[in-house]
Parts: structure tokens; sequence; C-alpha cells
């Protein structure tokens, strides 16, 4: 009986291929091909041009900045009067839950620590949101990117893409095909343009700008930055190895990442090792982060934690979260739908909006009654 059964197993073993064979490819590290592009994709187009002494005089120099600064301030009236002329049409879509909003673009300007009522501190990140405008609808019939995203389409509910651009630039110094992007927009060119993919009730017609009042003190939003790029790093810094000591026998080996265990009847390289490397320059998205304080007046929101990507003055991304348990209509985000498709009206306080647990700062924090 025995004889038998050990003979089946060897057969088996014999069959069945073996467990280091190269069919199989173990990747430790799911992202190991998400490589940072040092270069844009070839179907962008150049966005600066080659820049020559004009010869300019300080007189035509001057004239030129005037020009500029009026045709900057004709563009911001113009976006708010697109804003009224929204507001006042009742082809608007009401919001209900799956529907998808547009994000926006926002600088990162710092870090601020913030406390609630109770005591607690909090790191926030402030993230400032400097003209945005939409520039292009493209409805989902005619949408083909480039690249189609790693999700399939879904056929029944289509997005379609909004491009919004951010930050007024000086025309002067953009090529003529980057410009042109713009022109049947009427939006003046921008510095950072970005494509969201929404649904087609929230569409907006060009030129509509996109203030702070797009989101609203407590919503969940998510946040998508560049990574600072630390060029080629060792395992170290990389990956927070220890190394060896310092002392007593070790020679030349004090940060070397050591065996990697690839000998055996593998004898190679797994995809994934932690091994020295380009370090940074790396898209990441935290998700689930709440908005503590919002500054109407020049476009400011607080958002928790202190680990958004990017260094000072870099551009993030901020949309709507896609948390179950956080996003609009979930029983742990706030009450009441969003505004839809955007903030179509100014907030009536210009001051600053507080989340109610927080502790406000222009209120008194200890008072003392009179003593009879």
């Amino acid at each position: 009986m025995f004889s038998s059964a050990n003979t089946v197993i060897t057969l088996c073993r014999t069959l069945l291929p073996h467990p280091w064979s190269t069919t199989i490819i173990p990747v430790r590290s799911k992202n190991y091909l998400n490589r940072p592009r040092l270069r844009n994709p070839v179907w962008f187009v150049k966005k600066t041009r080659t820049l020559h002494n004009e010869q300019f005089t300080e007189d035509n120099s001057a004239f030129l900045n005037e020009m500029k600064r009026e045709t900057i301030l004709k563009a911001a009236n113009r976006s708010q009067s697109n804003l009224v002329k929204l507001a006042n049409e009742d082809q608007l879509a009401e919001w209900s839950p799956g529907l998808k909003r547009t994000g926006v673009i926002a600088k990162k300007i710092g870090q601020y620590p913030m406390w609630t009522k109770n005591g607690q501190k909090i790191r926030t990140t402030l993230l400032q949101i400097i003209d945005n405008e939409v520039v292009k609808y493209i409805p989902p019939e005619d949408y083909r990117p480039a690249q189609e995203p790693r999700q399939s389409r879904n056929w029944r509910k289509p997005y379609g893409c909004l491009l919004v651009g951010a930050e007024h630039g000086d025309p002067s110094l953009f090529t003529k095909d980057y410009a042109g992007l713009f022109a049947h927009s009427g939006v003046l060119p921008k510095k950072h343009l970005c494509r969201f993919l929404i649904s087609p009730e929230a569409q907006l017609p060009p030129g509509t700008a996109l203030t702070v009042n797009h989101f609203r003190v407590g919503d969940f939003v998510d946040v998508r930055g560049l990574t600072v790029d630390r060029g080629f790093q060792g395992v170290v810094k990389r990956h927070g190895f220890k190394g060896m000591p310092k002392s007593h026998g070790v020679t030349k080996t004090h940060r070397r990442p050591g065996n990697i265990g690839a000998g055996g009847g593998k004898a190679r390289v797994w995809p994934g090792t932690k091994m020295p490397g380009h370090m940074g320059n790396r898209w990441r998205v935290l998700r689930g982060l709440q908005i503590l304080r919002i500054n109407p007046q020049y476009n400011v929101l607080w958002v928790m934690g202190s680990n958004i990507a990017g260094s000072t003055n870099g551009i993030v991304y901020i949309y709507d979260t896609i948390l179950p348990l956080r996003k609009h209509g979930a029983k742990g985000a706030p009450a009441g739908p969003p505004p839809f498709p955007t903030a179509l009206e100014p907030s009536a306080d210009p001051g600053d909006v507080w989340l109610e647990d927080l502790h406000d700062f222009r209120k008194l924090s200890i008072t003392y009654s009179s003593s009879e």
C-alpha cells in the first residue's frame, strides 16, 4: 500500500513543473513597473518657445506689462460673468449618488498646525487653487485618450473629459501650438493643464471658473501629487535599510544592501527586490483627506495630513474621494449634496470657514467671570 502511494507521489513530482521554473514569476512589489518618467509623451504639445532678445525699451516693456495686467483682469471678470450666466440657466442637472464631478488644480504652499477644541494637535497642508478655469469639454463618444486607462471603460455610464487649466501665463512665452489649445475657449493660456473624467451631467462650459467653494468644510478629498525627485539613491535612503555596524570587523559594507537571496535553484534576481535605484518623481495619491478650513478670499484649503506628495509650490490635483465610506452620500460624509456641477455663487462671508470641531483662534479660549 505504501509503495504504491510513493510511486504516485514520485510520478506527480516528475510531471509537475519545478517550483522555481521560469513559468512562475513572483513579484515582491506590484508597482515595480511604475518607473519615473523624465520626459513627456510624444503626443504632448511643446509648451515653451525659445526666447530671443527683442531689444525692447523700458517704455515698451512697461506698456506690454500693462496690457498683460489688463488682459488678465478682463479674463477674471469674464469667468465670473460666466458663473452668473450658468447660475441663471435652468438646464443644470441635480446631484445624485454615483455622479462624478470635476476636480481642481492647486499649489502646495506649506504646512500649518491646528488644534481641536479638546487640545489635540492636527497637522494640515495648505493648498491654494490658482486661476482654475474650464478650457474644454469632450463628450464620452468623442473622448479617445492616447493611452487607455487600466480599468475597463464603463459603457453603461460613460465618462466625459473636462480639460482644466490653472495659473495665468504670459502668452508670449508659449508656443503657437500650445496657445492654440485655448483659442476656441476664450481663456488665456495657462501654465498647467489637467484632464478630469466626469459624468456628462457635470459638464461645464469653457471659461467657467473653479474656486475653493467647489468643496465644503468637512468634505473628504483625494490629493494626487508628484513626489520630490531624489535621483539615484542607495538602499539606506531609498528603502530605510539599517546598514551594517560602523566598526568591529566591517570593511566597506556599512551602507550596502548585502545578500539579496538570489542563489539556489532560481539563480536570478526576483522582480521587485529592494535595491539601489531612482528615488522619487512618482505619482502618489492620498485618499480620504478631510478639509478642515477654507479661505474664500485667497482660495486656500487646509487639508488634513502633512505627507502630501510634492515640494513647496508644487502642483497637486484635488478631487472628490472614491472611498466608499467617505464619498458623498455615505454615512461618514457631510450631510447634503455637494455643489453640483460646481459652486455657481460666491460665498456670502469672505472670512474663513472652520470645521466645527476645530478651535477658532478668532475666539477666546479662556474666559474669566467677575467674582462678587
